[in-house]
């Protein structure tokens, strides 16, 4: 369900759209992962585009989302910093993929994977656990400017499912 173009209506399910953002991300995740062991210009501009997804998803949580819910919702403070610092980390681990990528030079293929893999297993137990503590409030949210956009960094995408 996406919500209308009313100021109400555009956030009335953001939390519904964060999960579908959420299950497409993991979803291109789960591609790159299952991708052959000889990387090819094609995969590095999947994974390098996959990175600037999942970079701009986090830092419109943290710009947008997080920071109305922390004024609106003060007790979700300690989770919005748990969040906060996942995202930190996650960015950690992006930067060592796109730094394994971007050179001229062979990938190290293994260490492309165990990155992959690392960021995997954390992404999965980071998602859950903020849609868990998350949803519900998010969708309370209404009557608020802007978009899903600019509260999480992406806009949900069409026909994802879990």
């Amino acid at each position: 369900m996406h919500p209308s173009n009313s100021p109400a209506g555009r956030l009335a399910a953001v939390g519904n759209q964060m999960i579908e953002i959420h299950l497409w991300l993991s979803a291109e995740l789960a591609r790159l992962r299952a991708s052959p062991d000889t990387p090819s210009r094609d995969l590095r501009a999947h994974c390098l585009t996959f990175c600037a997804a999942l970079g701009r998803h986090h830092t419109g949580e943290d710009a947008g989302a997080f920071h109305l819910l922390a004024e609106q919702v003060p007790e979700l403070r300690p989770v919005i910093a748990n969040l906060i610092t996942d995202h930190q980390v996650v960015a950690g681990i992006l930067e060592r993929v796109e730094a394994l990528l971007g050179g001229d030079t062979a990938v190290p293929v293994a260490q492309l994977r165990a990155e992959l893999d690392g960021l995997a297993a954390l992404l999965e137990s980071h998602f859950r656990y903020e849609e868990k503590r998350l949803v519900t409030a998010l969708n309370a949210l209404t009557g608020q400017p802007g978009t899903t956009e600019d509260l999480l960094g992406l806009s949900a995408p069409p026909h994802v499912t879990r």
